[in-house]
């Protein structure tokens, strides 16, 4: 079961869950007519509490989503700044949306930059920002951020 969080200044509306079966391309095609009835039986039941249902194989799951999670799973556990971290998120707030290379231009100038992208990597993995995983990440990657998410230690 997928459920999503929507922020108030990305979307106006939350998307319902979603519930996946994921099978294999090839188990799919062979086996397709004996689970037609559980595909069935899980359509009804996702309906029933609002919720979408699909059947997706790993050409689906293997998307650029599934990279951008993975590469910003590497930024975690960055040790950074609380104090940065903060005033990074205001002016998002603050500005609704703005790209990486604006945060990095008023935030992380000259030698700090290098610094600065890896932090920003970090506020989206920790979800202190909030950014579209789907298309690619990079300088023009535009992010916002989301409520709440304060700094958890200080420093």
């Amino acid at each position: 079961l997928v459920t999503y969080a929507a922020s108030d200044s990305a979307l106006e509306w939350e998307p319902a869950p979603l519930l996946v079966d994921i099978k294999a391309k090839a188990d799919w095609q062979e086996h397709w007519r004996e689970w037609l009835p559980k595909w069935k039986a899980a359509r009804r039941y996702a309906a029933e509490h609002g919720w979408r249902f699909k059947i997706m194989n790993e050409d689906r799951i293997q998307s650029p989503a599934h990279g951008n999670i993975a590469f910003l799973k590497e930024y975690l556990d960055l040790d950074v700044d609380c104090e940065d971290s903060d005033a990074v998120v205001e002016d998002v707030r603050d500005r609704d949306v703005v790209t990486v290379d604006y945060l990095l231009a008023r935030h992380f100038p000259g030698l700090y930059r290098a610094q600065g992208i890896a932090h920003i990597w970090h506020l989206i993995a920790r979800r202190r920002l909030d950014c579209d995983v789907c298309g690619e990440l990079g300088y023009l990657t535009e992010v916002w951020a989301p409520d709440g998410g304060q700094c958890s230690v200080r420093r």
